[in-house]
């Protein structure tokens, strides 16, 4: 089914992207999965080349044009080459951390920190759970005290993503103890202030590529300067930024069950058993078509919620049903796909074992499958 998401400047990207990839990431990502961290060169190349902060204002560095159908293109061709971990980085700084500076900080914050943003010589990630907690964001414990022109921050988080590379991290915590929701603000931290420690680069069962750490803070004394948006309102803004990281989530989600499937074709037409391909079993082909149905109608409803997306009318239900059901399929996809490469989809020379260890933390992160239907269910009244 054709998609008419796309314009001609959309695949024009395509191309910049795919080559940018195959270029600078494809070559290393064997090295990056080893070393358990991307090197920082691929954010300030990536930088030149225009594929950070595209919704960014121009004079500040970005693309100055606010599409999300630019940051889907890269999640596309992410998937497609098999870099989940290698690309989730910048999708992160992208399509999660970027909209809270464009929608909450001042001008002068976004005079300091934009143009680096854009460039790739700032890294960003975004803090919200802890040890102790997971989807319960109001029962966070770490806390900012005021003090002056100053608040006194003290906690920890942890499954940071970009948790070591990061410059920047947008922290949530409690300037108000006494309160759940109401007492939730966002800081913003920076590389190098006292007190500000990371934790070790925790060891994964996938996306072995992506730094992902523990955060410490011990009296770390953060400008008020340095806060987004207004005291107290640090709840209601993850809230409102939710739907697009879901959707970027979701987005993943298809891309990477497509790339699956496509992997695998071109695998049962080669690969032969009793003296004929394997793609030619009935069992294969009915895999594999019901694999390519789920994958289009899956596809049909994320690129309705790019729409939404774009128009600024995404519901929170409507990304949490494309964050459930995308993920789910991608987890079922891979696995299946796996399958139909018998021994060798176990052998991570091919893509497919990779993308069956990548794929299952996306049921997890960014709000589990359980916490999605959760959301639904009471929009519906249940």
């Amino acid at each position: 089914m054709p998609r008419a998401l796309f314009d001609e400047t959309h695949e024009i990207f395509r191309q910049t992207v795919a080559g940018f990839l195959e270029k600078e990431a494809s070559p290393r990502s064997a090295e990056w999965n080893k070393a358990g961290i991307v090197d920082r060169a691929l954010f300030t190349k990536a930088g030149e080349l225009g594929l950070l902060g595209m919704a960014a204002p121009q004079e500040l560095g970005g693309g100055g044009i606010d599409d999300f159908r630019y940051n889907l293109v890269i999640i596309e061709e992410v998937q497609r080459l098999g870099l989940a971990a290698a690309g989730l980085g910048i999708t992160l700084h992208n399509d999660i951390v970027l909209p809270y500076f464009l929608a909450y900080a001042t001008d002068d914050q976004r005079d300091r920190w934009l143009p680096g943003i854009c460039s790739g010589e700032l890294i960003t990630a975004i803090a919200m759970t802890e040890p102790g907690i997971g989807s319960d964001l109001a029962s966070m414990g770490t806390t900012a005290a005021r003090d002056g022109e100053h608040y006194i921050v003290n906690g920890s988080k942890t499954f940071i993503t970009n948790g070591i590379n990061c410059d920047l991290v947008i922290v949530a915590v409690k300037t108000d103890p006494t309160q759940r929701h109401r007492g939730m603000s966002l800081l913003v931290l920076e590389r190098g202030m006292p007190g500000f420690e990371r934790g070790r680069n925790l060891e994964k069962i996938g996306l072995h590529a992506q730094d992902t750490a523990e955060l410490f803070f011990n009296d770390v004394r953060v400008p008020v300067a340095n806060r987004l948006g207004e005291e107290g309102q640090g709840f209601v803004y993850l809230v409102s930024n939710l739907p697009q990281e879901r959707l970027s989530i979701a987005a993943a989600g298809v891309s990477a069950a497509r790339a699956a499937l496509d992997w695998t074709i071109e695998y049962v037409s080669e690969r032969k058993a009793f003296g004929q391909p394997i793609g030619t079993f009935q069992n294969t082909r009915f895999a594999l078509a019901e694999m390519a149905t789920e994958v289009e109608i899956g596809q049909t409803f994320l690129d309705r919620c790019v729409g939404e997306l774009n128009a600024k009318a995404l519901s929170a239900e409507n990304a949490a049903m494309a964050k459930w059901w995308c993920t789910e399929l991608q987890k079922r996809t891979v696995d299946r796909c796996l399958q139909l490469h018998g021994g060798y989809g176990y052998m991570l020379e091919y893509p497919i074992g990779q993308a069956y260890l990548d794929a299952r933390i996306t049921t997890i992160y960014g709000g589990t499958t359980e916490i999605m239907k959760e959301i639904i269910g009471r929009k519906l009244g249940a």
